[in-house]
């Protein structure tokens, strides 16, 4: 199976519909090609739907980042991080964009459509985008998580 590696999958609840939209456009702007998850309206969605859904592509390798967004983006990131092998971080700011690839090696973002604006999830996502796992002293902290998965 071949990775997906410019391509990055979305998806969102219908609190995260409108932001999900305009971010798969700025996305699709900026040279990615998006593959859309869902929803594709405002009708009411359980989240964790979404979120197993896409990060079961992140799990199998299919792609390397995803974006999912909800209300607050804590409850796509609760999902995302119970599929072993995902790593999702709400990223609401500037710093916290970085270091979720930087420091974790998040392959998933998630955001609040009721706590970020669209033009700070703009710019979060493209620090979070352009940012790699760094390694260093952070890997042995990635690998006590890949143990600990293990036991699951």
């Amino acid at each position: 199976m071949e990775t997906i590696k410019k391509t990055i999958a979305v998806g969102a609840d219908h609190n995260g519909f409108r932001m999900k939209n305009e971010i798969k456009e700025y996305l699709i702007s900026k040279g990615y090609k998006v593959d859309d998850f869902g929803v594709s309206d405002e009708s009411p969605i359980n989240y964790p739907e979404i979120a197993i859904a896409v990060c079961r592509k992140i799990q199998i390798g299919l792609y390397d980042r995803a974006i999912l967004v909800c209300g607050t983006g804590a409850g796509m990131a609760i999902v995302a991080n119970k599929i072993k092998g995902v790593k999702a971080v709400c990223i609401h700011d500037a710093y916290t964009a970085e270091r979720a690839r930087a420091s974790n090696d998040a392959q998933v973002a998630t955001l609040g459509s009721y706590v970020i604006g669209i033009n700070s999830a703009k710019k979060n996502l493209d620090i979070w985008l352009k940012s790699e796992f760094a390694g260093g002293r952070s890997t042995p902290k990635i690998e006590m998580i890949k143990e600990l998965e293990k036991s699951w």
